[in-house]
């Protein structure tokens, strides 16, 4: 049901002026700039285009939405309309001041709108860059990193769990388990930061680290216990395996989880905002898998599944201490 939540995540960034907790005197000034000036006076977005299509360029710019005011640059200082544009190895350059704040989601799609409008002058070779591009561009990144980079971490995960536990469906119900626990830990960070703490949102690089520390802790968890596990279940079957090895790792397991959980939650008292978010929801995570996947679900699937968690490998085929001692106790009986 929590992981249910994740979805209502506001990962899509947030401004500077979002990104402390308190209000620091650079957002207080900054606020006051916004409102008295568009938001992007400061911060203007540069275009680069060819000397003959300047002009069509400067017009195809103030042509777009969210676009306050376009000036060619004509040299340091305060920008003159009625100079001439500086011109360098046959390129010009305009700022473009955006309606929005520089570091906006607004400016952002200001930004692609321009970008569409100026590429599509023939003959320019528009090039639009500054604070709000450069951001655009890092979220796109981020967003390409993070669907990229989670699928190729829980393949090699799997990997190396079948190698380790010499099976597949074991592995198989580690990494679900590890996945769950991450998007119940998300949807627990979106009820807090949006109804709690009432956070504008987060970046768009917290879902990845937030997934790369809680699978790294998480995977570390399900190896001490399953390792243990394995090795109990030779010699005593496998529902007896997990119960002892359940026995034997919960004391260290929810020791590590408790310390490494106080450990993060103490980035939750820095005044940025992202760091705050990060190790709130490593601590959270951290101990939903402490105290309900790796002490609860796990041993609760792998023992409903039973000798099948380990197929494919001889220790899913081979004869059960537990069931040969059932079978003997059946037989004395009936005889």
């Amino acid at each position: 049901m929590l992981a249910g939540f994740a979805s209502t995540l506001k990962a899509d960034g947030i401004t500077t002026t979002q990104a402390f907790v308190n209000r620091t005197d650079s957002v207080v000034g900054q606020e006051q700039l916004a409102a008295h000036f568009p938001g992007g006076l400061g911060t203007p977005t540069i275009v680069i285009s060819n000397e003959a299509q300047l002009a069509e360029v400067a017009a195809a710019a103030k042509a777009t939405p969210g676009v306050a005011s376009v000036l060619p640059y004509t040299g340091p200082g305060r920008p003159d309309p009625a100079a001439k544009p500086v011109i360098v190895d046959g390129r010009g350059l305009l700022q473009v001041t955006l309606e929005a704040a520089a570091d906006s989601p607004a400016a952002g799609d200001t930004v692609m709108a321009l970008r569409d409008n100026v590429h599509a002058v023939s003959g320019a070779d528009a090039l639009v860059g500054g604070q709000t591009a450069s951001q655009v561009d890092v979220n796109e990144a981020s967003r390409h990193d993070r669907n990229l980079i989670i699928p190729i971490v829980l393949a090699v995960i799997f990997l190396i769990l079948i190698l380790l536990l010499r099976a597949v469906v074991a592995p198989v119900l580690l990494i679900v388990t590890v996945v769950l626990s991450y998007f119940a830990t998300l949807g627990v960070c979106a009820l807090l930061f949006n109804h709690v703490f009432g956070f504008a949102g987060a970046d768009t690089s917290f879902p990845l680290f937030a997934f790369v520390f809680l699978v790294a802790l998480g995977v570390d968890y399900n190896i001490f216990l399953m390792t243990r596990v394995r090795e109990e279940s030779k010699k005593e079957g496998t529902h007896a395996g997990i119960l002892k090895g359940l026995t034997a790792t919960g004391g260290v397991i929810t020791s590590a989880g408790i310390v490494l959980a106080a450990t993060f939650l103490v980035l939750g008292v820095l005044p940025l905002v992202f760091l705050r978010e990060l190790g709130i929801a490593v601590a959270i995570g951290v101990l939903l898998d402490t105290f309900i996947v790796r002490s609860a679900l796990v041993p609760a699937l792998a023992y409903d599944i039973g000798q099948r968690i380990w197929w494919p490998s001889a220790l899913a085929r081979e004869p059960q201490p537990e069931l040969a001692a059932q079978e003997s106790e059946t037989a004395d009986a009936g005889t």
